[in-house]
């Protein structure tokens, strides 16, 4: 039996970003187990991928030892392909027909552009994700059919490049007012349970009759399905983000302190809006990361109210 191993980010969006290559080893190899190596973050994202064999979790250990784990897990397996989107120096001694290692970190490309020139492939492949039975059911009776849905995706993994939440609550209260893009939609907020406390504000002031609270403990293929029945999404430069985009739903990416360049929404239907204060000006000279406040505020409503009306305006008939 052919197997092969692809191991991919500890994080959700590059997890989200690598799935494209990921879809291509499926499609070109439809007789093959694959084993995914991942953070556990990222690992519910595989949980209905077709020829899925097993997950490996790498939680992240001291003196690295979580790629020792990886070796004992895998290493005495003969792999048709080792595809290491990390690079790790042991993945080097597992055996394999074939190894692919992702090398350095260029800083010009796309992720999406630099996963594909990977496996050398004649075009880029944009982020697939994929759900079951079980998971369309629950997204069904979470959001209701035949109704216009603004999903939102206030938080991020990191506050320097969160938007306020008191924009958010701007944004979406002027698109879905009448007369608007989305007049009348209600709104779907997205979010891990653990950030709840920071769109607390969002989550109070929309309006019961319109908000759909979906902050708390879905998996993530039903986060996924959810998006799929949305008209819109909006949010900070995420693993939310990244999975709107591979929901192809149309999708504003809003930056400040994070490069477009790198992570931007992917594919026709998405754009980005980033700060007024250019990328680099964002930092100070004792700039910590650690202790910063949201970097994202010279992007106003009325600049993403734009991108969200001129993209609405480009790809809706």
């Amino acid at each position: 039996m052919m197997r092969i191993l692809f191991i991919t980010s500890t994080r959700i969006g590059d997890a989200v970003l690598s799935t494209g290559i990921l879809d291509h080893l499926i499609k070109t190899h439809p007789q093959a187990k694959f084993t995914i190596a991942c953070g556990p973050v990222a690992a519910p994202l595989f949980k209905a991928t077709p020829q899925v064999e097993r997950i490996h979790i790498m939680t992240k250990k001291k003196r690295s030892m979580h790629w020792v784990d990886l070796w004992k897990d895998c290493g005495f397996t003969w792999w048709h392909r080792v595809i290491d989107l990390r690079n790790g120096p042991i993945t080097y001694l597992f055996p394999t027909l074939r190894g692919t290692h992702l090398h350095g970190d260029d800083k010009t490309l796309h992720r999406v552009e630099l996963f594909s020139r990977l496996l050398k492939l004649p075009e880029p492949k944009g982020p697939v994700l994929w759900t079951n039975e079980r998971h369309e059911e629950t997204a069904s009776t979470l959001l209701p059919d035949g109704k216009r849905i603004l999903a939102i995706g206030p938080t991020a993994n990191w506050r320097g490049k969160t938007w306020r939440a008191q924009n958010f609550l701007e944004l979406s209260q002027r698109l879905t007012q009448k007369g608007d893009i989305l007049q009348g939609a209600k709104i779907a907020l997205f979010g891990h349970i653990s950030e709840r406390d920071q769109v607390q504000v969002l989550i109070d002031q929309l309006p019961p009759e319109q908000k759909i609270d979906l902050i708390g403990e879905l998996d993530l293929p039903t986060v996924y399905a959810c998006l799929k029945k949305c008209a819109l999404f909006i949010g900070n430069d995420s693993g939310l983000m990244h999975m709107a985009c591979a929901a192809q739903i149309p999708t504003v990416g809003l930056f400040g302190p994070t490069q477009e360049k790198l992570y931007g929404p992917w594919g026709e239907k998405t754009t980005c809006v980033r700060t007024a204060i250019p990328f680099l000006n964002l930092f100070g000279e004792n700039f910590d990361d650690k202790k910063t406040d949201s970097l994202m505020d010279s992007l106003s409503v009325d600049m993403a109210y734009k991108a969200a009306t001129d993209l609405w305006k480009k790809v809706m008939p």
